[in-house]
């Protein structure tokens, strides 16, 4: 059985590990944090030191780090996986980082006979919880036969984009319709509650048409209107992976016209503190704008 390895035992990282536990496979962890890691290890993870032990420790290691400067260094940098893994073993990397960085981890990870995978998550922290994640991955065929039953673990959609470095291009797509859907439909219920619209009716309309959304089906019921908007993937993540994927877009040249308002809608929520909110909070902060109450009244019948 491969021995895993894990880094970065955060909102999304600690229920990824803990259902790699669940599964029986051998666990080792690490985060800078070391309260972190103690849920997992309390159901039979082993926690390592620092980078260089989980490296020594394993196969395939997993890495869920805040940006692409974490990711560069734990395992390029100094004591990180490249200076203490061997040939053979497999980083796989589920952070959302800009593609110029997992391009420069494949090479130096290739020079020393290492394998690459980048596999993005989609969907939350509650799915996260449940093993219903959605991983967009980027890897060789080679590799993807070894990290599919661990993908499989903590996902039920799994999804080989290609070669390496196209699952983060994915996700990065994938987070910024996320960002223009979540503001678009903020705005028009926002806009309807104004009116004095009663929202059970302006739910029912609208998730019975083309314009329904998942924010209207899932996010916002079970997270915002509930008065819930602890982060389980937070705005200022969301404002991160937004300017991640227009960053992409200009490099390629790829015009998203829409993506450049949104660039200053996501600016002025950060401004007006709701960077450390639940994503579903892009309603709260449409609602504070027009006035409106929250949760509307209705929302229950939703």
């Amino acid at each position: 059985m491969e021995r895993i390895g894990f880094i970065g035992i955060g909102a999304m990282g600690r229920p990824m590990a803990s259902n790699i536990v669940k599964a029986g496979y051998p666990l080792t962890v690490h985060d800078v944090v070391a309260d972190a890691t103690k849920s997992v290890v309390e159901i039979g993870a082993s926690a390592a030191g620092s980078v260089a032990d989980v490296a020594a420790a394993s196969d395939i290691i997993f890495t869920m780090l805040p940006n692409s400067p974490e990711v560069e260094e734990v395992v390029l940098g100094p004591g990180g996986i490249a200076e203490n893994g061997r040939e053979g073993m497999i980083v796989v990397d589920t952070s959302t980082i800009y593609p110029e960085s997992t391009d420069k981890v494949v090479a130096g990870l290739a020079e020393k006979g290492m394998g690459f995978v980048d596999a993005g998550v989609g969907r939350q922290q509650v799915h996260a919880e449940r093993g219903e994640l959605m991983f967009m991955v980027g890897a060789t065929d080679d590799s993807m036969v070894r990290v599919r039953p661990l993908l499989e673990v903590m996902g039920n959609a799994i999804v080989h984009i290609g070669s390496p470095g196209q699952g983060i291009r994915m996700k990065l797509i994938n987070n910024l319709l996320a960002a223009f859907t979540s503001e678009a439909t903020s705005e028009a219920v926002a806009f309807a509650l104004k009116l004095g619209l009663p929202f059970d009716k302006v739910y029912e309309v609208l998730t019975g048409t083309a314009a329904r959304t998942g924010h209207l089906l899932i996010t916002w019921p079970d997270k915002i209107f509930k008065g819930d908007d602890t982060p389980g993937f937070s705005i200022a993540l969301q404002n991160k992976d937004l300017n991640l994927a227009l960053q992409l877009a200009q490099s390629v040249d790829a015009p998203l016209d829409l993506g450049d308002a949104m660039k200053g809608v996501f600016a002025s929520m950060m401004e007006r503190g709701y960077g450390n909110k639940d994503f579903s909070a892009t309603f709260a902060a449409a609602c504070e704008k027009a006035g409106v109450p929250l949760p509307p009244p209705g929302a229950e019948k939703g």
